[in-house]
């Protein structure tokens, strides 16, 4: 079937090849060589796909085209794409960035990757991330630095920047992530591709955890899709969703469906202020525009709710949890007490109490994923020193995390569609926040907006 292999094969949506794997319109191995290919020709410029298992790969091509001739359907058989570093995957190493760790070598794939792995897809290999995933950029002494396909003097993003880079990029249709603080967001938003945070506990974490720690999940991290359509991020949520084997024996999965099929018929709340962070002008027009955009088409979206928690609060205690989590396997990190711990937690509690209830009010919460487009990369050491200039002026480096605090915070799916781009040609998203459990009410507002008003567009020269 090679003489059916157009060039641009691989820049359809993920959902677009598993239907023409299906319908054997083009094999696994010429997709996985395709991808192949543009990973060995584009990635001298950006360095994203930083682990490379290509014979691995090429079998499990082989194997899927096997079973598709076979008759076999499965939801990614036989669909080429990546995972982030920090994923075990069996026989390979995982470092987390972190130079104490490039020896070590996973013993088995993650319950994630095993998923995937079940439903069929053939994994090329692992993109970039910065030390202990927690910086808005993505290099480390191992691998080195990644930058932007939009703009290579900008960051890509973090800490899943990688994957969202070579998403951009064309590379590949699909990667799996992990979220924090904004890890899966904001790569989305200065990549101009989609992602999605799940609510907490959604996906298991086992096998994404430190290396010679044993995958319990972390509080407040998160595992999930990035893509460059919203209907692939319920195609990839349809595989990596569930309980882990112990749960398993007694939950089962049933997520809701969208709370809507229409854009008017959303309630939205818009947050396009924030007493700990600020934002560009141009991204707050962006944002303004498409709250005007709904109001046309007949949504109701009110600027301000008593029914808000407290927003510097709340980003208050996000930190401190924030913080403790990311303490975890890292010996240098600061600790707190078991007791300031068990009152974050009781903190915690109260407010997801609260957002329940707003939610009864508004369907969806609209806000910033981060202040501006891609910034510069910054090698400061000093991460506490660093600045971001908004505006014209500069802020502190890590403020911005106060956009995604409330969907961190209160354990909620936020899912990110490309909005706009800068007077430089850069990306930007917006950051579509939803009740837990109900993460198809975000992506499918995700996939509505890119029905009404376009989605991803890919970097020139791409």
């Amino acid at each position: 079937m090679s003489e059916t292999l157009s060039r641009d094969t691989l820049d359809a949506s993920a959902t677009d090849l598993t239907a023409a794997l299906a319908a054997r319109r083009v094999s696994a191995l010429e997709l996985a060589e395709e991808a192949i290919g543009r990973i060995e020709a584009r990635d001298k410029a950006i360095n994203a796909v930083v682990v490379r298992d290509f014979e691995r790969a090429r079998e499990a091509a082989r194997a899927a085209d096997a079973a598709l001739a076979r008759g076999e359907r499965r939801p990614l058989l036989g669909l080429p794409m990546t995972v982030k570093e920090s994923h075990n995957i069996a026989g390979l190493a995982t470092t987390w960035g972190f130079e104490g760790f490039k020896d070590w070598i996973a013993p088995a794939d993650s319950v994630g990757v095993t998923r995937l792995k079940g439903a069929g897809a053939v994994i090329l290999g692992k993109t970039n991330v910065p030390p202990w995933l927690g910086d808005f950029q993505s290099g480390n002494p191992i691998y080195g630095r990644t930058v932007n396909p939009w703009d290579a003097s900008r960051t890509p993003g973090g800490s899943s920047g990688g994957g969202a880079a070579a998403l951009a990029a064309g590379m590949i249709p699909l990667e799996f992530g992990s979220d924090i603080g904004g890890s899966i967001r904001n790569p989305a938003h200065f990549c101009g591709v989609y992602g999605h945070k799940p609510s907490w506990n959604l996906l298991p974490q086992r096998g994404h955890s430190p290396p010679y720690t044993d995958g319990g999940g972390i509080v407040l991290a998160v595992l999930g899709p990035l893509a460059r359509s919203a209907a692939d991020l319920d195609l990839a949520l349809d595989v990596l969703a569930g309980p882990d084997e112990i749960e398993g024996v007694g939950y089962r999965l049933a997520l809701p469906p969208p709370r809507h099929q229409t854009l008017a018929d959303h309630r939205i709340l818009l947050i396009d202020s924030h007493p700990m962070a600020q934002a560009d002008d141009e991204l707050r027009a962006g944002l303004e525009g498409l709250a005007g955009r709904l109001e046309a088409l007949g949504a109701k979206v009110a600027r301000s709710s008593e029914l808000l928690p407290d927003q510097a609060e709340t980003q208050g205690n996000y930190m401190a949890l924030l913080q403790a989590a990311m303490a975890r396997g890292n010996p240098s990190a600061p600790s707190i007490t078991a007791a300031e711990w068990m009152n974050l937690l009781d903190v915690q509690v109260a407010f997801r109490r609260r957002l329940k209830t707003l939610f009864e009010s508004f369907d969806l919460v609209l806000t910033f994923v981060h202040g501006t487009a891609a910034f510069p990369h910054d090698d400061n050491p000093e991460m506490g020193a660093r600045t971001i200039e908004l505006n014209g002026e500069p802020t502190p480096y890590f403020a911005q995390l106060a956009w995604i605090g409330l969907a961190t915070f209160g354990n909620l799916p936020a899912t990110v569609a490309p909005l706009g781009q800068t007077r430089a040609g850069l990306p930007f998203g917006v950051q579509i926040v939803g009740p837990y459990l109900e993460d198809r009410t975000t992506i499918g507002f995700a996939r509505l907006l890119e029905r009404e008003f376009g989605g991803f567009r890919p970097p020139p020269g791409f």
